[in-house]
């Protein structure tokens, strides 16, 4: 027998094992999960799509500002002079290709009411001290904000520590803090809608929203956004939700000042992830969080996003499943670890097994076989494939719409900024990438669970009972760059020569309204 009869032996073998009732249930699961996943990303289209007819209808209806305001009475002085305090936070990381606009976005917000922003660095060395000092000193006569020095952290993560010493320094007069990453690009009317919900009810403890991220063209940013994509569900329900994104959130001032529920505590005592922990104690305490249908923004990938980098962001986010506040938390970590891990595998084994069925009904076609076993096996086989390709393109479809909806909803939110588009997204990249996020995300959570220690931005944690107890910061542990903004953090490392640093900066802000490909 030739090798290359054994080796279709061996193919036709594995293609009768596949047909067996456990190999049929698995690739019936395989189904099963892509399904879902379309339902769950329909239920969310229709949630942003309801928000965009709204404003449209509002538009026709004569409300040209239906972007900030589905009633324009609330544009009324009266109204907005009744408006709170609100102090926006936010902890910083480096200085990269988007950092700019996003800023800019954010200190031009519309919200009519008085307004404040703390810019909060670890230490003066930090690229972005520089580059946001010299933005702000643009805009000095017309925005309250300043930049704060919080030092080095040393019972918690750098960006809880940021956090925590922004709340302290925010205005006397504060009703309301809202905390973003340094990536979040908000919408002119971001802030007026969120204090918008907290005053309608009081009993919100946390409000938050979801990044709509815009890939850059590498395998490593399809593979961030497809990895965004499945927890876009839970953010997309327009009330009540149980999950917590840390790029977005607001919450009462007073919370912290009077560390209500434990918040400071809690996050300052060994908290690794902000989002994690504060959800946690949401829970704990039977308290609110919300994400309002328009708490959807614009998330440029960076254009240089390697796959490494994909990686290090893949491990610091199944990292956060090794941090709890109680028993209670481990538990539903633990759990949430184990079916994350068990779908991810479920989504993956049918198109593996999909690949020995194709190659076993080719090699048939090819050779001429035909040993009725064969064939037989080699048909039940093709009729399962074909049910994973209907499955997979219902899935495919549903997350393209899904994704329609919230560029389109983004596109209404921020009409003076440049439109987004579909166009640049490449489908082909996304499956391939939703088989490599959903194959190494358990290869991932394991390496967390064993290793309990995560290097983030150049800061080495290392985690005890789910908490952070030892933190490590060594040069040679500082990577090139961040991995989703593509921020350089310090030193020679960050920023090049000073001439070219601020040539460098001046040219994007000059250029803050020709973004690349898919800035905003």
């Amino acid at each position: 027998m030739s090798t290359l009869d054994s080796m279709d032996a061996i193919l036709f073998s594995l293609s009768r094992a596949f047909c067996s009732p456990f190999a049929v249930f698995v690739q019936i699961q395989g189904c099963v999960i892509c399904l879902l996943l379309a339902l769950g990303w329909l239920m969310a289209a229709y949630v942003r799509n309801r928000e965009v007819k709204r404003i449209k209808n509002s538009v026709k209806a004569g409300n040209s500002f239906a972007f900030l305001y589905q009633d324009i009475n609330e544009l009324e002085h009266s109204r907005q002079a009744k408006l709170p305090r609100v102090s926006v936070i936010m902890p910083l990381k480096g200085f990269g290709e988007h950092n700019l606009h996003n800023w800019r976005s954010q200190i031009t917000s519309l919200y009519g009411g008085p307004l404040e922003f703390l810019f909060v660095v670890e230490s003066t060395e930090d690229p972005a001290y520089h580059a946001v000092s010299r933005l702000l000193s643009m805009y000095q006569d017309h925005v309250e904000a300043k930049v704060v020095v919080a030092g080095l952290a040393t019972t918690c993560s750098q960006k809880i520590h940021n956090q925590l010493i922004g709340a302290e320094k925010v205005h006397k007069d504060t009703k309301y803090v809202l905390f973003l990453d340094d990536d979040v690009r908000l919408h002119p009317g971001t802030v007026g809608a969120l204090t918008a919900e907290m005053e309608k009810n009081p009993e919100i403890f946390i409000q938050t929203g979801y990044p709509l991220d815009l890939p850059s063209g590498t395998l490593g940013s399809y593979c961030i956004y497809e990895y965004h994509m499945p927890c876009s569900m839970g953010f997309a329900t327009g009330g009540r939700t149980f999950f917590l994104w840390g790029g977005c959130m607001m919450m009462h001032a007073d919370d912290f000042r009077q560390d209500r529920y434990g918040v400071v505590s809690g996050l300052r005592d060994g908290g690794y992830s902000d989002d994690m922990t504060l959800a946690s104690l949401a829970g704990a305490h039977k308290r609110l969080i919300t994400s309002p249908p328009v708490a959807v923004f614009p998330h440029p990938l960076a254009s240089d996003l390697s796959f490494g980098r994909y990686w290090n962001y893949l491990r610091k986010q199944t990292f956060v499943l090794e941090s709890y506040i109680s028993n209670v938390n481990w538990i539903m970590n633990k759990v949430l670890f184990a079916v994350h891990c068990y779908l991810s595998w479920g989504f993956v084994a049918p198109y593996i097994m999909a690949v020995i069925h194709i190659t076993s009904a080719l090699r048939i076609y090819i050779k001429g076989y035909h040993h009725l076993e064969d064939t037989t096996v080699a048909s039940g086989g093709m009729s399962l494939v074909i049910l994973l390709a209907i499955c997979t393109f219902i899935e495919l479809l549903s997350m393209w719409n899904l994704t329609r909806r919230e560029v389109t909803l983004c596109n209404l939110l921020s009409p003076e900024a440049p439109s987004l588009s579909l166009a640049p997204y490449n489908w082909g990249l996304i499956f391939i990438a939703m088989l490599v996020d959903n194959f190494l995300y358990p290869i991932s959570a394991f390496r967390s669970h064993f290793s309990q220690s995560i290097n983030w931005s150049g800061i080495r944690y290392h985690l005890r009972n789910g908490k952070v107890f030892k933190i490590e910061r060594r040069n040679d542990m500082v990577p090139a760059k961040t991995d989703l903004g593509g921020k350089h953090l310090y030193g020679k490392k960050g920023a090049p020569q000073k001439a070219s640093f601020l040539s460098s900066l001046g040219r994007n802000f000059a250029h803050w309204r020709q973004p690349k490909k898919f800035d905003v």
